[in-house]
């Protein structure tokens, strides 16, 4: 097997990553759909067996792909006169790796963790204002129903209703994406860390990379300003 062949081969694995991807980005976005229409649990659950499946695969992929790698980096450094049988050694640290495989693996899959949390706020948020057992948002009480509107769909940034809202991980507040993103970075500009700006929250460190975006409420704001 030439080393060109394998670089080409790598280059395949790497694209079916892709493919995982977008199947879990798609799989997230059924299930906030079977959330938000208030369908069967049983059809969400579902999804996120799914989700595991999608994830089980990518822990899998990537360990065939850092077994392949970290022999390929091995053989090269070593350069033996005669070249070892390379797929049984990959196999060989491929099943390595997957014996120390743990439930808790999944805890690392960013997309599987995301699809959790949106799902959470989801269900969160419908539970204010989606339709529940044929009652609409006009049959909960008016005053709590604008209280919490407030609470959820105004950026404590613009003071305006999120459009394209982002979550920090670390806290939970969600912002408007550009006004928290030009926040971190006028700061950065003075070498200076962002405060979250929701008032009451500690969280002194607002990062670019602990913001997500914010699907579940973005759903139910864009249901509200349909009706």
């Amino acid at each position: 097997i030439s080393f060109n062949a394998i670089d080409s081969a790598l280059s395949s694995l790497k694209n079916c990553q892709s493919y995982i991807n977008s199947g879990m980005d798609v799989a997230t976005q059924v299930a906030l759909d079977l959330v938000q229409s208030l369908n069967d649990e049983e059809d969400v659950n579902n999804m996120e067996k799914v989700m595991l499946e999608y994830a089980t695969m990518d822990r899998e992929l990537n360990n065939y792909i850092k077994a392949l790698e970290e022999t390929i980096n091995q053989v090269k450094r070593e350069k033996p006169e005669n070249l070892p049988d390379l797929e049984k050694l990959v196999q060989e640290q491929f099943l390595e790796m997957e014996s120390k495989n743990s439930d808790s693996d999944f805890q690392m899959n960013e997309k599987y963790m995301y699809f959790k949390d949106q799902l959470k706020e989801m269900k969160k948020q419908c539970s204010l204002f989606c339709d529940h057992d044929n009652e609409t948002i006009e049959q909960i009480d008016e005053d709590i129903a604008v209280t919490r509107s407030q609470m959820n769909f105004i950026c404590p940034i613009t003071q305006m209703t999120m459009k394209r809202p982002v979550r920090n991980k670390v806290c939970g507040h969600s912002y408007e994406e550009d006004a928290i993103l030009e926040m971190i970075q006028n700061q950065k500009q003075k070498k200076k860390k962002v405060r979250c700006p929701k008032m009451g929250c500690s969280h002194v460190d607002v990062k670019g990379s602990d913001l997500v975006p914010d699907e579940a409420l973005k759903r139910v704001i864009d249901s509200q300003n349909k009706q």
